[in-house]
């Protein structure tokens, strides 16, 4: 695709008599399609008791339906089409897809709609899956700089269902039963709280028609309303988690706004232009000048009602604390003046996240993402075009702005995951 017939994508946004919607987004001349089914829920709307109910659904839906009992089933279509499947959980959405060829996209809708609709739910395969998970909670505690994401929402989202595993815990997953998955659907997976999307070679004529015939009978609901984030941190917050590692990994970050935040441009500039790329002021300091780490990087990360600038770094146990020291200085730095902006640098970050989002819409399933979280949870819905044209109208002080209201102590958060026994050496380079 190119990038002009990109930036001028075109989608059609329907809503169905049950209050189903429908995203469509034709890309000729693709000859692939995928289809998701995005439900407004995750683990932010659970409950301690029943935590990770979200993912062990997701996980129970390929489970088998009622027109394709077996999973084996299932695989073999998915097979025999080429397609490929999956399924996410996030705090905030859960999602399952299929991309295929063009001239299946029948099929997709039929078995898509039924295994999220229709899931058989069997006892015996919700007991077998518990220690599925089992093995995925053992993996992610093997895995330190993934292991580290969640250690850091622990701490900045502290109080908040946004601090809480996406994954659970094994006593929770214990105490899940069939019918809890059944009182879940019921209260999450409604007409209302639903949006499916289709991006590729189709038109949107014919996936309404699909959408109409495979997916009426989702039952209204009534929206669930969770506990909102409301932070009360007025100085640095510090977590350590102690473990034998050859790498320590510390994610710091900047407790911020959520998806809403008006000036969210000139944030994801600012973040960028820190921790986006190899050419990035963190990447250049920390790996490049100094070799205190193999992995720098930082981004924007948002919620609908909150959000977060942060930085992970891997590096040398004997070596983080200095780590820490250039990624504190780099901000302070930035916000206080010592470092200067200049247009050229502006110019490149630009690019940079431009080219990216160009990129990654090369593909339908990223298509699908890109405008579904934003019809899901923010007020307006922009194209490519219309996002390149707010990213381009950031200016050196609308960053500087941003960044000397971000970089503050107040908001600052450090999670650190190494052989520490205690981590105080950390804590003096907070206050």
């Amino acid at each position: 695709m190119s990038i002009d017939r990109m930036c001028n994508m075109n989608y059609e946004l329907d809503t169905l008599s049950t209050g189903l919607r429908l995203l469509t987004v034709p890309m000729p001349p693709s000859e692939s399609v995928t289809l998701t089914v995005w439900v407004k829920t995750g683990s932010r709307r659970e409950n301690l008791e029943k935590l990770g109910i979200s993912h062990f659904l997701e996980h129970m839906v390929f489970k088998g339906s009622k027109k394709f009992p077996t999973m084996k089933m299932l695989f073999e279509i998915f097979d025999e089409m080429g397609a490929e499947h999956n399924a996410g959980t996030t705090k905030e959405w859960t999602n399952f897809y299929v991309k295929l060829p063009v001239f299946d996209i029948e099929r997709g809708f039929e078995i898509l709609s039924d295994v999220v609709l229709n899931p058989l739910l069997d006892a015996e395969e919700v007991e077998k899956e518990k220690k599925v998970i089992f093995e995925e909670m053992k993996m992610i505690e093997d895995y330190p700089a993934r292991n580290i994401a969640d250690i850091f929402e622990e701490l900045i989202y502290s109080g908040n269902p946004l601090s809480w595993d996406i994954i659970g815990t094994q006593e929770s997953m214990n105490k899940i039963t069939r019918d809890d998955f059944l009182e879940y659907r019921k209260k999450h997976y409604f007409a209302e709280n639903i949006l499916i999307t289709v991006a590729g070679g189709i038109s949107q004529k014919d996936i309404l028609s699909l959408t109409n015939k495979y997916f009426s009978e989702i039952p209204k609901g009534k929206t669930f309303k969770g506990e909102t984030f409301q932070s009360g941190q007025n100085q640095p917050q510090f977590r350590l988690k102690n473990k034998k590692t050859d790498q320590a990994h510390f994610i710091l970050g900047f407790l911020s706004e959520g998806r809403d935040y008006k000036n969210k441009y000139s944030q994801s500039v600012l973040a960028t232009l820190l921790a986006g790329g190899a050419s990035s002021r963190l990447f250049t300091e920390v790996r490049e000048k100094r070799g205190l780490a193999y992995a720098v990087g930082g981004s924007m990360d948002r919620y609908s009602d909150a959000g977060y600038f942060n930085v992970y770094v891997g590096s040398d146990p004997a070596k983080s604390e200095e780590a820490v020291s250039v990624v504190l200085d780099q901000c302070y730095g930035l916000a206080s003046g010592k470092y200067k902006v200049l247009e050229p640098e502006l110019n490149k970050v630009k690019g940079y996240i431009k080219g990216h989002i160009a990129l990654s819409l090369e593909d339908s399933e990223n298509v699908n993402d890109f405008f579904a979280e934003q019809i899901m949870f923010d007020k307006k819905v922009y194209t490519p075009e219309e996002l390149f044209k707010k990213v381009d109208e950031v200016t050196i002080e609308m960053v500087l702005s941003e960044a000397k209201k971000l970089f503050v102590k107040e908001k600052l958060n450090l999670a650190v995951i190494g052989p520490y026994e205690n981590g105080e050496k950390f804590k003096k380079l907070l206050i």
